[in-house]
């Protein structure tokens, strides 16, 4: 889909302000060099984004000689961005200013079988009035709010077209959050959050090629390519968690077979366990997270079922990951989310050394397999950049105004109607 001047601009504004946060505070000479974009159009984008209130003039830098170079940063207060992480166990949602530091945070469990698109959006609006509350920001300084929710999503029309894991079809999740929350509303999934806080924030920042596996009670593997996330034609670029691992295993919720996800998604790892000891005190039948929290504890504790189960699924991860390599030939698979944050390096050196049996060895050489090194939920991180580039995208319009953003070149799009539907009033 071709790309219109509105559509560059609001990337260059958005790459600008991206290495800003990153490198505060910088010149707009070293803007120019680390974008590749003009030094006019640097100076002009620089220029809006000041009058903005977003960033700000910090001086100038040391000179040796010649005219001193002006300095500048993010105005940290200049708005608040929120990011929702809508998981099959949990709602999290995290309030960020624009340099994206935390300012507030607030949890809500999804127990089982409560997966209604009603019940979701409760938490949803019950967290994101905690966070602002907790914050003491004006409601007016929030820029808006990023929702990622597991599986396929469709952008523009802020729809869950697909969620395997809560059989949700063609759910119209913006509208429904519209009822509830004021601020405008921004949707994609998990896999997409995670790959972009890993480009800005994480190790996949300053490289080509990444993936970054996401591995929570759902599985996926989220692309950047050419340093730029891969969505893919209609937006389902990563679900690697439903390619198949093994002919005829384990049924999966998306009505396959021995796909990946059945065998290292959280409830693939009770399975593992399960298998090897049905009635060890490790497994929680009804409690993913206290499942996994117990076999890391055993794992530590060198419990022969739990370091087991970790080999089975390092073991079954490995051989997963090994495709990705053999076929996107990376520089570096990041394991992320929260599964992978709690199993850590045991489950990180039995990927490593599975991958080392199965990819083949060139580009192996090539790729590096790490952890997430991003200490704030990456999701929720990833989805508040989705909210920033929403509300870059939206400078320049005219109050009232009702204009539709395309889904190109991998950028995030929304549709903005202020009048009515992302925007509607609180209940």
């Amino acid at each position: 889909m071709k790309r219109t001047s509105r559509d560059i601009r609001t990337a260059n504004r958005y790459e600008v302000l991206r290495q800003i946060i990153a490198e505060s505070p910088t010149s707009r000479q070293e803007l120019a060099a680390a974008t590749g974009l003009s030094l006019a159009t640097v100076a002009t984008l620089v220029g809006e984004l000041l009058e903005l209130g977003m960033l700000t003039e910090v001086g100038f830098e040391d000179s040796a000689g010649g005219r001193p170079r002006g300095l500048v940063a993010v105005n940290a207060s200049g708005g608040a961005l929120i990011g929702v992480d809508i998981a099959e166990t949990y709602v999290r949602v995290e309030l960020f200013d624009l340099a994206l530091n935390v300012l507030g945070r607030a949890d809500e469990d999804v127990r089982p079988g409560e997966n209604r698109p009603e019940q979701v959006v409760a938490h949803v609006a019950a967290a994101v009035g905690s966070v602002v509350a907790q914050a003491g920001v004006a409601g007016a300084r929030v820029l808006g709010v990023g929702v990622s929710v597991p599986g396929q999503v469709d952008r523009e029309g802020g729809v869950s077209v697909y969620a395997p894991n809560w059989d949700w079809h063609d759910v119209p999740l913006l509208d429904l959050l519209a009822a509830h929350i004021a601020y405008p509303l921004h949707l994609d999934n998990p896999l997409h959050a995670c790959t972009v806080a890993e480009l800005w924030f994480g190790a996949a920042r300053g490289r080509g090629d990444a993936v970054v596996v996401n591995l929570g009670t759902g599985v996926g593997a989220g692309l950047a390519l050419g340093g730029e996330l891969h969505r893919g034609t209609t937006n389902s670029a990563g679900e690697w968690g439903h390619t198949t691992l093994v002919l005829d295993g384990r049924l999966c919720h998306c009505g396959n077979s021995g796909c990946v996800e059945t065998y290292v998604g959280a409830p693939g790892i009770m399975l593992n366990l399960r298998e090897l000891s049905p009635g060890s005190a490790l497994l929680h039948p009804e409690d993913q997270t206290a499942t996994i929290d117990a076999l890391a504890r055993g794992v530590a504790e060198q419990d022969p079922v739990a370091v087991k189960a970790v080999q089975n699924t390092g073991r079954y991860l490995g051989a997963g990951i090994s495709d990705l390599v053999n076929l996107l030939n990376p520089e570096v698979i990041v394991l992320s989310s929260w599964v992978a944050s709690a199993l850590g390096e045991p489950l990180l050196a039995e990927v490593r050394e599975a991958v080392a049996r199965h990819a083949l060895k060139r580009p192996l050489a090539a790729t590096e397999i790490v952890l997430s090194p991003i200490p704030t939920d990456p999701v929720c991180l990833g989805a508040a950049t989705f909210a920033l580039e929403g509300a870059l995208s939206s400078v320049g319009q005219k109050p009232g105004s009702q204009s539709q953003k395309k889904t190109t070149g991998g950028r995030t799009a929304r549709r903005t109607t202020p009048a009515r539907s992302r925007t509607a009033p609180p209940s």
